[in-house]
């Protein structure tokens, strides 16, 4: 059996979760207090020349991309995704940056398991969630992706293989977006594969309109894709619905699943995740709600809400914050 090489900070709390209908318990891993799973996050190297899953929950596992923004050395690997192993083959939840990135992500399964990726399900319409799906899809996979999801990426290709090849050059060589032809229509889809229960949801146009979230039944683990934003300032773009994503985000804490692997930032309980995402929405929304009810000016608004210290220590607040009010202000004006 392959040795599997992941890396972790201190001692991780093991939670003891239920799903609903469960008569057993499970176990699922996620950090305490100022710890963090892995030491694999990509802003931790120089250059990302291998991958290093670390384990959520049995067969279960995530790869913790950078804080950052985008460049050449982290391969654009600046958010998370994960992948599921079943008996009959592996499943990934999103793909990552790049053909190249494809190969070394089915490298770094290798030291996991034997088993074959034989499907990947796609959740997330940004440049650096789909664009190994080509590589997969000539190794033999299946992509299963949402029709909202399929068309937003398709809306948004041609940027965004316009950006990634200006950012990675020769690391994105080879690369195309690939959308499937037969994506699955409807907002909800209970898939079964290798005797792995996956839930494939549609809750709302968030960060991008077409996002679609994942949930693990058997091991009661959530792959929220860019709903959720941990250790780092969320980025509402003018295509973003601010209000939707506060609904799902709410919808989120209703469920409370055992462990949320996120868009960005470390894997976490719900605790952190109503902290930096669930009540920074809530802050900006509301805050917003009654701006336009005072009739306060635009600048006004971005003024009087500038101030958020309890939301200052996530990266990139500074960059962030006051665009992130100034179009929550024009979207629901």
């Amino acid at each position: 059996m392959k040795r599997l090489q992941w890396m972790m900070a201190g001692c991780l709390w093991l939670v003891m979760a239920a799903p609903l209908g469960a008569d057993v318990k499970i176990d699922v891993e996620i950090p305490g207090p100022d710890e963090r799973l892995s030491d694999a996050r990509t802003s931790d190297l120089e250059r990302v020349d291998q991958l290093q899953p670390v384990r959520v929950a049995e067969d279960v596992y995530a790869i913790i991309g950078s804080i950052e923004g985008r460049t050449y050395d982290n391969l654009g690997l600046t958010m998370n995704l994960g992948f599921v192993v079943t008996d009959e083959g592996v499943v990934l939840i999103d793909s990552g940056p790049s053909y190249a990135f494809g190969e070394m992500l089915e490298e770094a399964i290798g030291e996991v398991t034997d088993q074959p990726v034989t499907h990947v399900i796609g959740i997330g319409s940004q440049d650096h969630r789909w664009m190994a799906d080509g590589y997969f899809r000539e190794q033999g996979a299946e992509l299963i992706t949402l029709e909202r999801t399929a068309e937003t990426r398709k809306d948004f290709a041609d940027d965004h293989i316009e950006r990634m090849s200006g950012i990675l050059e020769d690391r994105f060589e080879g690369t195309e977006a690939v959308v499937t032809d037969e994506p699955l229509e409807g907002d909800r889809h209970e898939l079964k594969i290798g005797g792995t229960e996956f839930h494939l949801e549609f809750w709302a146009d968030a960060h991008f309109p077409g996002d679609a979230v994942v949930y693990l039944p058997q091991t009661d683990v959530f792959f929220s894709g860019d709903m959720v934003y941990l250790d780092r300032m969320l980025g509402i773009h003018p295509w973003s619905d601010p209000v939707a994503w506060l609904t799902a985000v709410e919808k989120l804490e209703e469920k409370a699943p055992a462990a949320v692997v996120p868009g960005h930032g470390d894997v976490a309980g719900m605790d952190l995740v109503t902290a930096e995402t669930g009540d920074y929405l809530r802050f900006v929304v509301s805050g917003v709600e009654q701006a336009h009810e005072d009739w306060a000016s635009l600048q006004e608004t971005v003024d009087d809400l500038a101030d958020a210290p309890e939301f200052e220590h996530l990266e990139h607040f500074g960059d962030w914050h006051r665009p992130n009010i100034n179009r929550t202000y024009l979207f629901m004006e």
